[in-house]
């Protein structure tokens, strides 16, 4: 039986500028940053509230074990915004996207209500999006 999700990935063209993206704009917290032999670099972070769970910065290159066809195809589909989704929480869409904003984050939409609560669409500039919800009471 399995118990529960210990790590997952986000597909990103440079590592670098998702660490400042992750890190330094949303405030994750690093986990683990390791260069290995083959020169791959395992790279995990954390959302501060939730620590079990490790969000691998999953980079598209050669050292990712991967060949160059299928590496384009990552490329294009994130280009595209097709690979990366997900949802995050905040206790202030209106705050959380203001303060974003002003760190240079970039959005899809401003927040806007909606039945489960108020919500936003951030991009990480890699091609990824993702919603940042506040979420109803009782949701």
């Amino acid at each position: 039986m399995v118990t529960k999700l210990s790590h997952t990935s986000i597909f990103v063209t440079d590592q670098n500028e998702a660490y400042d993206f992750y890190v330094n704009k949303l405030g994750f917290k690093v986990n683990t940053d390791v260069t290995m032999d083959n020169g791959f670099r395992w790279l995990t972070l954390n959302a501060p509230e939730q620590p079990d769970l490790e969000i691998i910065l999953f980079p598209i290159n050669e050292n990712n074990g991967y060949d160059e066809d299928v590496n384009n195809a990552f490329k294009l589909l994130l280009e595209k915004g097709a690979m990366g989704a997900g949802a995050m929480h905040t206790p202030d869409c209106r705050a959380t996207y203001e303060e974003l904003k002003s760190k240079g984050v970039q959005f899809k939409s401003e927040p806007k209500e909606q039945f489960y609560g108020i919500e936003a669409i951030i991009t990480d500039g890699c091609g990824n999006w993702f919603s940042m919800t506040q979420p109803k009471e009782g949701m």
